[in-house]
């Protein structure tokens, strides 16, 4: 248990640290407070635990039977008659148990860290910077007003030459407010800033009369003191309603994706039947109905033209063009310009349909991908400890040196194949099962593998067996070579 608390930190800490990396720029600089920040960090960690759980189980294994073998012990207890099988049976129940727990944790737990981390770095995402004057800028920090400062004391309060510019009207510079000095204090709320200016003035173009864009009339208000309150309610974190996020395939357990999957699957079922019996008929109407078009038509035609109509009702080929002789140039244009029209905007409805439907099937996948890794998890808990515990004991190494590398090699790879499964199945290029359990199908024969040679005594890794099979290997191309050489053998 010492070297698996460890190392699932440790693991959930290198995770914590690249998400911050990613999210750095959308957490710096908007005057978030702490809790919020730690809440995030708290949510962000729960859900790297499908990543860090199983790294966690193989390094912790690896490390425990690898000490085992080093210090001899694994050997003490086969000479006292029992088997490294037998050995392994308590922390096979243990790793049972935490492939269970990991299950509970992917459908019940995750949906909700989900949720709470999505919802929450939305809302961070969507936060404004916070509201700071730099001298000999224009800040537009606050909606609709642009404030310059010349200069500010080291006190951060006092400011110099400060020129404030209301654009609420939507005008332009038609009220501005000069000062030599002021005060900029907050509130004690912490909702506003207040602006107290000294010996300014305040420049107003007036716009409710007539003519004003010729006369230019204004009006300017000098002043000894002047205060001035802006609302920093903006500035603040605004917390979304977490409902409008709560459909998300990845923010459900397996009931509520269950639910989700038969419901879109009736939604696109539905829209692809009205797509054959009620679109398409639009657009193959001639065909289907040849019989009394050529009815119709035979009606309208003088008798002369009527022994050019096609025998076969089938064909919308011949039942047209010969039609065409029966009209003049003009005729013939506008009606073959509106076929044209009518084809190109049923072969665009249709590019539309077919997106839609692709559209929706690729919704669907992505909730079937997601049902499947709730089960995947715990399963890869339960395969990496049948890699970790053998190969440890086969090894003889512990610590954190060769069980590390050993173990991050096999976690990057059975990752990678995870991620490229899952993406290819989301894509529609591989099918859902397919991809969604290549990763596992490879590990598992490697796991079945390594506990058949630990627990028959095999020696795999060790460096004497290996040299040699390769003394014999080279013997025996040395002997043939000399039959050759020899003319023994042809």
């Amino acid at each position: 248990m010492g070297p698996f608390v460890f190392t699932f930190f440790v693991a959930l800490f290198i995770l914590l640290l690249q998400f911050l990396w990613k999210y750095l720029d959308d957490l710096v600089g908007k005057g978030l407070e702490w809790h919020i920040i730690a809440e995030l960090m708290f949510y962000a960690s729960s859900t790297f635990v499908p990543l860090a759980l199983p790294l966690a189980i193989l390094l912790s294994s690896l490390m425990t039977f690898g000490n085992l073998g080093e210090h001899y012990e694994l050997v003490a207890v086969k000479a006292a008659g029992i088997s490294l099988r037998k050995a392994m049976k308590p922390l096979i129940i243990l790793s049972i148990i935490l492939s269970m727990a990991a299950f509970y944790f992917s459908n019940w737990v995750l949906p909700v860290a989900n949720l709470k981390f999505g919802s929450l770095l939305y809302d961070v995402r969507q936060q404004k910077l916070a509201f700071n004057l730099n001298e000999g800028i224009f800040n537009d920090g606050l909606e609709d007003i642009i404030i310059y400062v010349g200069e500010k004391d080291k006190d951060n309060k006092t400011i110099y030459n400060v020129k404030i510019y209301d654009h609420s009207s939507k005008l332009g510079n038609m009220k501005v407010v000069t000062a030599k000095k002021g005060i900029m204090e907050l509130s004690p709320d912490q909702n506003h800033i207040i602006f107290t200016l000294y010996n300014g003035s305040r420049y107003t173009e007036i716009t409710d009369t007539r003519g004003y864009r010729v006369s230019r009339p204004f009006e300017v208000l000098n002043f000894e003191k002047f205060i001035r309150v802006f609302d920093l309610s903006e500035f603040k974190l605004n917390r979304t309603d977490e409902d409008l996020f709560k459909t998300h395939y990845s923010m459900l357990n397996i009931k509520q994706l269950n639910y989700s999957i038969d419901s879109l699957s009736t939604v696109r079922l539905n829209r692809l039947d009205n797509y054959k019996n009620k679109f398409i008929k639009q657009y193959t109407y001639l065909a289907a109905k040849a019989d009394t078009a050529k009815n119709e038509l035979a009606g309208k035609l003088n008798p002369k033209s009527k022994d050019s109509l096609p025998q076969d009702t089938n064909s919308r080929y011949h039942l047209t063009y010969p039609l065409l002789d029966n009209f003049d140039t003009e005729a013939k244009v506008q009606i073959i310009d509106i076929a044209l029209k009518s084809a190109r905007n049923g072969k665009d409805n249709t590019i539309f349909y077919k997106n839609e439907m692709d559209n929706r099937q690729q919704v669907i996948t992505k909730h079937q991908v997601v049902w499947h890794q709730k089960f995947k998890l715990s399963l890869a808990c339960l395969i990496f400890f049948f890699i970790g515990a053998p190969l440890g004991a086969i090894i003889r190494k512990g610590g954190l040196g060769l069980p590390v590398v050993i173990s991050v090699i096999f976690f990057v790879l059975y990752h990678i194949v995870s991620m490229m499964g899952e993406k290819a199945a989301k894509t529609g290029e591989w099918d859902v099962i397919f991809g969604s359990w290549l990763s596992t199908a490879i590990i598992l024969p490697l796991g079945l593998f390594l506990t058949y040679k630990a627990t028959t005594d095999a020696p795999l890794l060790d460096a004497e067996s290996w040299k040699k099979f390769f003394d014999r290997f080279k013997f025996l191309m040395f002997w043939e070579k000399t039959d050759k050489d020899s003319g023994l053998i042809n």
